[in-house]
């Protein structure tokens, strides 16, 4: 069982995450603000995370970018509604700076359960 921290400020997505990965045996933090999931973050290791890109606030690059420097070797799925040019480019960009995977929205549930346990093999 992994500890996962998922941010996405869209709830149904943040809750159909919850609910898949709860359903595969891990345990899960969520929230929908990047800077108090850096937060709780600072005070609690996760085995995994998993961030939005899009967000108000602090979008998910900067929360990488904050992130690497505490933890450079945790994994990290970055994901981003898929289809636009500019979602794509983000996701490039997530991967550029240290996101270990990119997953392009809508994506299937079994690519994501697949990329989790990939991630937490390490």
């Amino acid at each position: 069982m992994a500890r996962i921290l998922v941010i996405d400020d869209d709830p149904s997505i943040r809750h159909t995450m919850e609910r898949v990965l709860a359903r595969d045996s891990h345990m899960i933090e969520s929230y929908e603000d990047a800077r108090v999931a850096l937060d709780a973050l600072r005070q609690e290791q996760p085995d995994l995370v998993i961030t939005d890109v899009d967000m108000p606030e602090m979008d998910g690059i900067e929360f990488l970018l904050s992130l690497r420097e505490a933890e450079p070797d945790l994994p990290v799925i970055v994901t981003s509604g898929g289809g636009s040019a500019s979602s794509d480019h983000l996701l490039t960009d997530a991967a550029y700076l240290g996101a270990t995977v990119t997953l392009p929205k809508p994506f299937e549930i079994d690519q994501l359960l697949e990329l989790v346990r990939s991630g937490l093999e390490g």
